[in-house]
């Protein structure tokens, strides 16, 4: 498991992308049922690169 202080910054970014995109997703101007969907499709790929990666 790699160190927060070592965790690659591309990573580290893309995981801040996918939950800003998740929270987005919420805010939009859908249908609850997709707005749904968009948000655990995001935090599902962001929970995935951060046990991937050891990012706490």
């Amino acid at each position: 498991m790699k160190n927060l202080h070592t965790q690659n910054p591309s990573i580290k970014n893309r995981i801040a992308a996918l939950k800003a995109r998740a929270i987005s997703a919420l805010h939009a101007n859908s249908s609850l049922k997709v707005r749904l969907d968009r948000y655990n499709a995001a935090m599902q790929k962001a929970r995935a690169l951060e046990n991937q990666g050891g990012v706490k």
